[in-house]
């Protein structure tokens, strides 16, 4: 019989949160809908919503890159808008947003700092009901494949069927660089 996770040994300590990191991920990522979503649309147990998450609700702020100064979470993380959305009606669902999890806000509370405008920010109602969070009118994601804040590895992306593009400060979309 072959066993999950039949290459860790038994009693290793070290590995056993990677056997749990890994169970997460796959969970995550085989999710049929975005539905048990938990802070910044990303399923509970992957790592992208835990780092997206700001204390008492939600954040957007800005942060000079290489590509200029670009729309942020409040921890830092890079958002992008999906040129495959039609006005804020996401077009990310399913395997799309375990890759790109949706911004979203369990709460009404949304604190924008840094320079960056209150009023473009708003949100929109996703498939499932989470509340996601939307900036000039873009739905807001952010990218797994950034593991720290200030990357923005999905700048630029062609994935799911169109590109994934960084926001300035207006909510126009960074399509160079």
């Amino acid at each position: 019989m072959t066993r999950p996770f039949g290459w860790l040994r038994a009693g290793s300590r070290l590995r056993m949160p990677l056997a749990a990191t890994a169970s997460a991920v796959v969970a995550a990522a085989c999710s049929s809908s975005a539905g048990g979503t938990g802070a910044y649309g990303a399923a509970r147990s992957s790592a992208p919503a835990t780092r997206a998450s700001a204390a008492g609700g939600a954040a957007l702020a800005l942060r000079h890159t290489a590509v200029g100064t670009i729309l942020t979470t409040g921890r830092g993380f890079t958002v992008y808008a999906f040129e495959a959305d039609h006005g804020t009606t996401s077009a990310c669902t399913r395997a799309c947003a375990a890759a790109w999890p949706p911004v979203t806000a369990s709460s009404t509370r949304l604190t924008v700092t840094g320079g960056a405008a209150r009023s473009p920010a708003g949100e929109t109602t996703r498939p499932g009901g989470a509340h996601q969070l939307t900036y000039a009118g873009h739905p807001l994601y952010t990218f797994a494949g950034d593991a720290s804040p200030g990357a923005s590895n999905g700048h630029g992306s062609e994935a799911f069927g169109a590109r994934w593009d960084v926001l300035t400060p207006a909510g126009q979309e960074v399509t160079g660089g």
